[in-house]
């Protein structure tokens, strides 16, 4: 069950710190409210987004990139898991 709250985006960053990707809170017009540079693995998450957005932008790149399991601690892999039986509701 997904909280809307700092701490599970807490959580949610903690696991991307362990990715090979870069998250970064910027200003921009992103149309879904991120972007991803692949080439440099690096995500960029519109910072005046409120905390469930950015959760909801996080879900859903979590959901697109490609995570190696492998790299992720035994907490992390877990929420990783609990995520891939999670429906992203708006």
């Amino acid at each position: 069950m997904i909280r809307y709250s700092k701490h599970y985006l807490a959580k949610l960053e903690d696991l991307l710190s362990e990715t090979e990707y870069i998250l970064r809170y910027e200003k921009g017009s992103f149309k879904p409210g991120y972007c991803i540079l692949r080439d440099k693995k690096i995500i960029i998450v519109n910072k005046y987004y409120p905390v469930d957005g950015k959760i909801n932008c996080l879900l859903e790149i979590i959901r697109l990139i490609q995570v190696d399991v492998k790299r992720l601690s035994e907490k992390n892999r877990k929420l990783f898991m609990q995520l891939g039986q999670t429906e992203l509701t708006t």
